[in-house]
């Protein structure tokens, strides 16, 4: 178990990233494909159902006995806030109401975030479009891990330790690899978050607030769920930096399981993706996929060949314009 990952170093390369090429030659070849995008008219109602069934769990799990609280954050509350922050990541590609109505995405987005608890939809937004714009951008893309993290957790014991805190990596990265000024959207998204979890504990006590909270943790650390993390763009065959999944879970998650065809057509929102698939199936049949996170984070774990710095970088050149 204390075997040292032999990998020193991310994989620096030094060519663009595959997804732009690969979308003008599909587009090229089929046009039709424009049609899949623009808003998903079903999200929103999706998204208010979600937030209404999380409301009612906190009214639920208020009477509970502490053993059934963390029961129940585990087995649905963490599921369900997990979902919801793969929401907010099909709004912030302004997938709800179009791009035509761009800040209504934003504010529907700090409701969608209300049930999560902490705030986190406005800076997503920022940094999550210079992940796709930059992919592997060294001092740009927040997705990649610190040095740190490739450094230090460089055994199993301590890659299962890093997983399961991935959430709190995850926030600091961003002040750490690429800080950015705050902006007012993302002072009125912590206002009115911490102003819901004052309003819930002064209301129902501290269950539904420990509910919410540790049920968001949980669900982005070790949780069947968070293989995605991995799953996406941690470089498991040399040569491939992003990979699709394409198994059940997509059910919960938006789709987001299919990461080549998302990096390729961004614009098409998650319930479209299969769609992409199915009429450009020659570009995606032979890329390598998933069908199963959990084997994606136990092999992770257990293959001394892969950590944290298992990600492809590339040195940016020329202007970079970032959110």
């Amino acid at each position: 178990m204390g075997n040292r990952v032999v990998r020193e170093d991310f994989e620096w390369v030094y060519t663009d990233q595959p997804h732009a090429d690969r979308r003008k030659e599909i587009l090229a070849k089929y046009p039709e494909i424009k049609s899949l995008m623009g808003p998903d008219h079903r999200l929103k109602w999706i998204v208010c159902t979600m937030v209404a069934v999380q409301f009612l769990a906190f009214y639920l799990v208020k009477d509970l006995s502490w053993k059934w609280v963390l029961f129940w954050t585990y087995a649905f509350g963490s599921c369900i806030n997990h979902s919801m922050t793969l929401a907010i990541h099909e709004i912030s590609h302004n997938t709800a109401f179009g791009n035509i109505r761009a800040k209504w995405n934003r504010w529907f987005a700090i409701f969608a975030n209300l049930p999560i608890g902490l705030p986190y939809s406005a800076s997503f937004k920022r940094y999550h479009l210079d992940h796709h714009r930059y992919l592997g951008g060294d001092g740009v893309d927040v997705d990649i891990p610190t040095e740190f993290e490739g450094w230090f957790f460089c055994t199993r014991v301590r890659k299962l330790i890093w997983i399961m805190f991935q959430p709190l990596f995850y926030a600091v990265r961003p002040l750490y690899i690429n800080p950015k000024p705050i902006s007012h959207l993302e002072v009125v998204n912590t206002a009115i978050q911490l102003a819901f979890n004052a309003v819930l504990y002064w209301f129902w006590g501290a269950k539904p607030l420990v509910y919410m909270m540790m049920g968001s943790l949980l669900g982005m650390g070790l949780h069947p769920i968070s293989g995605h993390f991995i799953a996406e763009h941690y470089m498991f065959l040399k040569g491939h930096e992003t990979y699709s999944y394409y198994g059940s879970l997509n059910l919960l998650t938006f789709n987001v399981g299919y990461h080549n065809e998302h990096h390729d057509f961004p614009s098409i929102p998650g319930r479209r993706l299969p769609m992409v698939k199915e009429i450009a199936g020659e570009y995606y049949r032979d890329l390598p996929c998933y069908t199963s996170w959990v084997k994606v984070l136990y092999d992770f774990i257990m293959d001394d060949a892969l950590s944290p710095y298992s990600r492809v970088k590339r040195h940016l050149t020329g202007d970079i314009k970032q959110e």
